[in-house]
């Protein structure tokens, strides 16, 4: 729902969110749209950033949709050059992109797999990051840079040496880049998803949906909403004196760690 509010937290701002055509993206799109924020969808599929768009827009919001690839430095440079030349400004980033592989071991997993999980979820936070900060950097402060990490950054299971190694340079990473722009008035936040009911997650199958809800303390899966409404918070004056900080949002699915 992306009916006008009075108390709308982020009018005036825009907003790049990319990985924005499901799951997560598409969710902090529509909640983004919800608190007057402008907000350009980035993804590598055209036509499903475009159905997003449009459900914002019948819902009064205002979106744009550009296609591109967050890995590759032409994209990135001209996302955010589009999106300033559209809207005038950009404030705040959600870096949402990212994939997961085949979940193979490593004595099976490819080169070549490797090094598009490590593009897409490391470099392309660093690149969209890269290119964003100029534009912010002219607006001064109250600007935010939002990333999708995991909590696979501190924990793992078999499978996931390149996604847990990329989320976990996700969240070294920020640490370094928040000393540089605070400064500036800038904020740089990570958000650690525990299980997330997403298309992605479904492609493992609907039979690890309960065992792995019991295993949480809210004895549910999260949503993507769940994680969209704490994009939204720490882009806000609400999390001013925040940064640098990756924050776990999993309803307490890693309290008792490993099992």
């Amino acid at each position: 729902m992306n009916e006008p509010k009075d108390n709308v937290r982020l009018a005036g701002k825009t907003v790049i969110i990319t990985g924005a055509g499901t799951g997560i993206g598409a969710a902090a799109a529509h909640a983004f749209a919800r608190e007057g924020a402008s907000v350009v969808l980035v993804g590598r599929r055209h036509d499903v950033l475009e159905q997003t768009a449009v459900s914002i827009k019948a819902k009064g919001g205002t979106s744009l949709a550009i296609a591109g690839d967050v890995s590759r430095a032409d994209d990135a440079r001209r996302i955010v050059l589009e999106t300033v030349q559209h809207f005038g400004r950009l404030d705040h980033l959600f870096n949402n992109a990212g994939i997961q592989g085949n979940g193979a071991p490593i004595v099976e997993m490819t080169e070549e797999a490797f090094d598009e999980i490590i593009a897409i979820n490391l470099k392309g936070v660093w690149l969209m990051t890269k290119y964003a900060l100029p534009s912010m950097l002219k607006n001064g402060t109250d600007c935010a840079i939002v990333n999708t990490s995991s909590f696979l950054s501190t924990a793992a299971t078999a499978g996931t040496s390149a996604y847990s190694a990329s989320k976990a340079g996700l969240d070294a990473m920020i640490r370094a880049i928040a000393l540089e722009v605070g400064p500036a008035g800038i904020r740089i936040n990570n958000i650690n998803p525990g299980v997330i009911d997403t298309p992605m997650f479904r492609k493992h199958g609907d039979e690890i949906r309960a065992p792995l809800a019991a295993k949480a303390a809210l004895k549910r899966l999260g949503t993507p909403e769940d994680i969209a409404d704490v994009a939204v918070w720490l882009c806000t004056d609400e999390a001013r004196f925040i940064t640098g900080q990756s924050i776990l949002v999993d309803g307490g699915f890693t309290i008792p760690g490993p099992r």
